[in-house]
């Protein structure tokens, strides 16, 4: 199809040309045909019209293909009046290359002004024709008048079109704006209709006045989701969005942000325990039973509420107080409203600040680690160290675990810090041990370490790299942590052992339960808890760490006392028979170049 354009515009070509040369009757007759190709391609662009177009449509490019056809019978009829001798004005000859070349375009691209052209031309030839030879013979008239009906018939149905056109973008634009701001699943207003309605209620409060929002989530949603299917959870946001909807006022404007998190806003509320009544009251309509294909389902919620009197707080402001009352409503067992309290808010904030000042120190190896000895009560001689770990804080200074650990267990940094702990104590023990041979190198072992499936592998490969003596690793954790899953733990305890490290339980005796567990666990040390060394000053804190110590040797395990701070409690912890013990009396936690110091002193035979 590509072809035939080209094929009938070189037609045209010809024709035109052979208007102006000398000639017969088999001129006049070769012109002819060459317009019967002529209108034969302007009837193919009629032709190609796609068929799902609209009658409309297609009755307007029928319009177009007959004031094409048209114009080109005027183009070519002067060379039929004349019978192909006298010649045609120049002007003439132009348009009629004109008309040929705008039907190539109007049958090769998709330019929307090339139809036009044969009518201009068309109309230019007869014009020039009408004033150089004075007529155009009794069917030219004709011509003129079908073309001209041709193309006011088409200007009067593009005219109605492109009211209508009008029309139905009109109507586009307005459903287009109106589900720009709406939920499609709940027909709720969404993010964007919250976001204007919000700040027209805070551009229009008065002193006087107090805006609300309320933020509320479902609680268990996702598991309503995986046991009846998204359809039931579908359902059940949109009873939600009924019962928001229900519990407000008309003016309230009632959004979901997305997923089960929909917030109302409350502008010009009286005070803030309206504010909470109305929160309390949506609460406990949406805990009412609702029934989904066939079951029975409950929504429980919970709520964040936070409130500005007047204009003062900005809507994201606003947004993120009632989100941290959200939390606190989660943290107090879900169900209830909470309203935000700045004293959570800046200790939240505050909790932020350390876990990204955590990180930043695991990344520029903020931390370090000191050493406490662990004394042979007989000689008080140093007969091993535990590696306590230190942050050297940029501003804060040097703090102590209890300052940050908790917070690296939450933010799941051990065991990568634990790893980094290991590594270096055990590189740093080796050399303590070539200059004092049996020195034990004790380290602590976290919960999520002793969750870590690699730990096994992990330690392996600090004994390989380091070539500490397995023997004088002696790995701890307490009782808490290896009560958590005693199972497992006896199962991980017991692959560390085959690698031929130590096993000791921290702080023994606090968890008292552990007491008939003991025998599952494959321990070989117990570090006795400071709290029963400082009661040994009372006669039954005497008895009590005396049975403690008791159970110790039934299992066959050593003991090491902890926490102990003065001749008095070595002297009692001696009488019980306990070899091993580490507190401030002997040393406090120390840099590993002073440790080193001490330990030469030592070997050295010089007094502490």
């Amino acid at each position: 199809m590509r072809l035939l354009p080209v094929a009938v515009a070189a037609g045209v070509l010809v024709q035109c040309r052979l208007a102006v040369l000398p000639g017969d009757g088999w001129v006049v007759a070769l012109s002819a045909l060459l317009l019967v190709l002529s209108g034969w391609a302007a009837v193919g662009y009629v032709r190609h019209t796609r068929a799902d177009w609209e009658p409309l449509d297609r009755l307007r490019r029928v319009l177009d293909g007959a004031a094409v056809v048209g114009s080109l019978l005027l183009v070519a009829w002067p060379a039929v009046l004349s019978g192909g001798i006298a010649p045609l004005p120049l002007v003439a000859l132009l348009l009629q290359f004109v008309a040929a070349a705008a039907t190539v375009l109007a049958l090769a691209t998709r330019w929307a002004p090339a139809p036009y052209l044969p009518v201009v031309a068309g109309f230019g030839t007869a014009a020039t024709v009408q004033a150089t030879t004075g007529g155009l013979g009794p069917v030219a008239p004709w011509l003129l008048l079908s073309v001209a009906s041709a193309i006011l018939a088409r200007q009067f149905l593009g005219t109605r079109t492109n009211q209508g056109l009008l029309r139905d973008l009109t109507k586009q634009r307005a459903q287009l704006a109106r589900q720009a701001f709406l939920d499609p699943l709940t027909g709720l207003g969404n993010r964007a209709q919250f976001a204007r309605h919000a700040a027209e209620a805070l551009e229009d409060a008065t002193p006087s006045t107090t805006t609300a929002v309320m933020v509320f989530d479902l609680d268990g949603f996702k598991q309503v989701n995986d046991t009846w299917g998204h359809a039931a959870g579908d359902e059940l946001l949109r009873t939600a969005a009924e019962r928001l909807k229900a519990n407000v006022r008309a003016n309230d404007t009632v959004v979901r942000l997305g997923g089960d998190e929909f917030v109302v806003l409350l502008p010009r509320t009286s005070d803030v325990t309206t504010a909470e009544m109305v929160a309390e009251r949506i609460l406990a309509d949406l805990a009412q039973p609702l029934v989904v294909a066939g079951t029975v389902l409950t929504i429980r919620a919970s709520a964040g509420l936070s409130v500005t009197e007047g204009g003062a707080a900005g809507i994201d402001q606003l947004m993120r107080e009632a989100d941290q009352a959200l939390y606190s409503a989660k943290a107090a067992g879900k169900g209830v409203v909470r309203r935000y309290d700045p004293v959570l808010q800046a200790s939240e904030e505050q909790r932020r600040r350390e876990a990204a000042e955590l990180w930043t120190a695991l990344e520029e190896e903020q931390f370090e680690l000191h050493y406490q000895p662990i004394v042979d009560l007989d000689g008080e001689h140093t007969v091993g160290v535990e590696a306590l770990v230190r942050w050297n804080h940029p501003t804060r200074g040097l703090l102590g675990p209890v300052a940050f650990l908790d917070t690296a267990e939450t933010l799941g940094m051990l065991p990568r810090l634990g790893a980094w702990i290991l590594r270096e104590a055990c590189a740093q023990a080796v050399g303590w041990q070539a200059q004092q041979p049996g020195l034990e190198l004790n380290v602590n072992l976290s919960a999520s370490q002793l969750a870590d499936p690699h730990l096994v592998e992990r330690v392996r490969e600090v004994l390989d790299d380091t070539g500490i003596d397995p023997a004088l690793l002696v790995l701890e954790l307490t009782e808490t942590v290896a009560l958590t899953d005693l199972i497992g733990s006896a199962e991980i305890l017991g692959a560390l052992k085959k690698l031929g490290v130590r096993i000791a339980l921290d702080d023994f005796g606090t968890g008292y339960s552990s007491l008939s567990h003991l025998g599952a666990l494959p321990v070989d040390v117990v570090k006795i808890d400071r709290s029963f060394v400082q009661a040994m000053d009372d006669s039954d804190g005497a008895t009590v760490a005396e049975a403690v110590l008791q159970i110790a040797r039934t299992f066959g395990l050593a003991p090491v006392a902890e926490g102990v701070e003065d001749q008095a409690q070595a002297a009692r912890l001696r009488d019980l028979d306990c070899a091993q013990a580490q507190g401030f009396l002997f040393a406090r936690p120390m840099p590993a170049a002073d440790l080193g110091d001490l330990l030469v002193r030592q070997n050295a035979g010089i007094a502490r």
